[in-house]
């Protein structure tokens, strides 16, 4: 227990089993450990863990709390004969004593229709703010200032716009109308601080739009169905999109504004991220269980690779050399060699789902957390992974690939985006 409080914190097992057999356990085992009862279910209620079907036996569950009394680690086996071992647990909760990295990241909560500030270097959300329904992916200007939010809409309506936020301030800028584009998703900054490129789903095209004035300056066609996410080359020449209808990439030249090329890639074709250096894309074929490695300049197909279950998001390291792709069925995070493009680990995220009804995704992947937004820290030491279905973000390492972290904004998250700013303490009608 040693190792706990070097980092502060509490670990708290809650069992089924009877007191007197646990107190047995102990002495027969000759550890030393107090036994908390918890007559009224009051705490184990808390947690919500208790049992449905028996409505008094919980679930074995794993608890670390921290010394303010906030669980910061909570573990359900649903299976009454599989308990964590110690390693796991201190792999999931090793960084809760030190410092998180600089600079704030932003998070959106789709079932909520707001925005999470969270200081990276606390761990702590210093503000939520308002943005339309069903906010899917998010982009942080260059200088971190600002962030353009796409609002997606949910089930009953689709939405047309953007929010704008101010990071340092911590507030709503403005939103910007987009008329008859419905659903809005994809989105990356052009060049500086001013301009847009975001996918419009029902449009089936790309728009460029200068969020200062709110105008949509140009209009790119990709003739595709569900234009759905897009990565832009490091020299702002190309967009590639990746378009889940077809199960094709749509190549766009930014200069010219036109379309290049359609391109078959695989059965639902959503995630997509273009390497360091502009020369490879990676797309991630939902349906088909494969990813796609495209040539960026000759638009050969270079590849394609397996990768199950789900593959729904691909985000390349900064050094290059590793490519993350998060698997929404499987629950999990695979790590792609960028050279061999080999996959060489599988990352678990290990949480416990919420099925509950407003999500998104609801019970369409079982007990799997759902794992889909990846942002890669610009320092290049740190991964953090929006579990939709668990609504907790993985802190996942890069120097040794284990999860080391979590973090907690609001419901189902998952578009996330990075700033190396930091909200200004008071700032923010918004602000919590």
């Amino acid at each position: 227990m040693d190792r706990f409080r070097e980092l502060g914190v509490a670990l708290w097992v809650i069992s089924p089993d009877k007191a007197e057999d646990l107190e047995k356990m102990r002495a027969s085992m000759g550890l030393e450990f107090p036994l908390l009862r918890d007559p009224d279910l009051s705490t184990i209620r808390s947690y919500g863990i208790l049992n449905q079907e028996s409505g008094k036996i919980p679930h074995p569950t794993t608890v670390v709390v921290d010394v303010d009394g906030v669980a910061r680690y909570v573990r359900v086996d649903r299976d009454y004969k599989r308990r964590p071992a110690l390693e796991e647990v201190f792999a999931a909760i090793g960084n809760l004593a030190r410092a998180g990295a600089p600079g704030t990241l932003i998070v959106l909560n789709k079932a909520e229709g707001t925005a999470s500030l969270i200081d990276l270097t606390s761990g702590e959300v210093v503000a939520t703010l308002p943005t339309g329904v069903g906010p899917h992916e998010v982009a942080a200007s260059p200088d971190g200032r600002l962030a353009v939010v796409t609002n997606y809409g949910d089930r009953e309506q689709a939405g047309s716009s953007l929010t704008v936020l101010d990071i340092p301030a911590a507030r709503v800028l403005r939103t910007i109308d987009l008329g008859d584009d419905h659903k809005p998703h994809g989105i990356q900054f052009l060049g500086g601080s001013t301009r847009v490129a975001v996918t419009v789903e029902d449009s089936k095209a790309v728009l460029i739009v200068d969020i200062e004035t709110g105008r949509v300056l140009s209009r790119l066609e990709t003739a595709q169905e569900i234009s759905h996410m897009l990565a832009v080359t490091p020299d702002g020449r190309r967009a590639f999109v990746a378009n889940i209808g077809s199960g094709s990439v749509t190549v766009l030249d930014l200069d010219a504004g036109k379309l290049l090329a359609n391109i078959p890639t695989g059965e639902g074709a959503e995630g997509i991220d273009i390497t360091p250096d502009g020369r490879q894309v990676w797309i991630t074929n939902r349906a088909a269980d494969t990813i796609t490695v495209l040539d960026a300049a000759s638009l050969a197909i270079l590849e394609t690779i397996p990768s199950s279950s789900f593959p729904i998001r691909a985000r390349v390291t900064p050094d290059g050399r590793s490519v993350l792709v998060s698997h929404a069925r499987s629950g999990d995070v695979a790590v792609f060699d960028a050279a061999t493009r080999k996959e060489v680990r599988r990352i678990p995220m290990n949480l416990t789902a919420e099925v509950t009804e407003g999500r998104l995704f609801g019970g369409r992947f079982g007990e799997s957390s759902v794992p889909i937004g990846i942002l890669i820290h610009p320092n290049g030491r740190q991964a953090y992974v929006a579990n939709a279905n668990a609504d907790i973000i993985s802190i996942v390492n890069l120097d040794t690939w284990v999860t080391d972290g979590f973090l907690t904004a609001g419901k189902e998250p998952d578009g996330l985006a990075y700033s190396a700013l930091n909200v200004k303490p008071g700032d923010g009608g918004h602000a919590r």
